[in-house]
């Protein structure tokens, strides 16, 4: 098994940044290589995937959700074998840190490759760096400056 953790801080309020991470489906507008998330149901999400070349397609499944302190899930299926855990923590009342740590166990020639090279790392602080400037864009509905006071 290989580790990540990365972290940001992000200008936005904790309950804001934990609704919006909780939305799965919003996932593709921030994460690279991640083209579809498809909720099942209340704990259960598909994934279809493309990082570096392959394309995956597996399943999640929350395994425990504490609202605006943190998100942990697994993978269900062979194919892919992660775990997670993504914190938040607020840093004032419009301010929260989000702290993202994954456990994966890479399968195949390439895969083992990219850990080797760090991509898991370099994909998840970019990842993280994309949620930032997404909460943080008026445009998104849920950033400071948006809804209907900022028109």
């Amino acid at each position: 098994m290989s580790r990540v953790e990365e972290s940001i801080d992000v200008d936005a309020p904790v309950r804001v940044v934990y609704d919006q991470w909780a939305t799965f489906e919003d996932f593709p507008k921030f994460m690279d290589g991640v083209e579809e998330v498809t909720q099942l149901d209340e704990r259960h999400a598909h994934w279809r995937t493309r990082i570096a070349g392959l394309s995956r397609e597996f399943e999640t499944e929350v395994v425990d959700r504490v609202p605006d302190e943190r998100v942990a899930w697994r993978t269900t299926g062979r194919s892919v074998k992660h775990t997670g855990t993504v914190e938040f923590e607020p840093l004032g009342a419009t301010r929260t840190r989000v702290r993202m740590a994954m456990d994966f166990q890479p399968t195949g020639l390439a895969e083992k490759a990219a850990d080797r090279l760090g991509v898991l790392g370099i994909q998840v602080r970019g990842d993280l760096r994309r949620f930032k400037r997404f909460i943080e864009a008026p445009a998104t509905g849920t950033g400071p400056g948006s809804g209907p006071e900022a028109g």
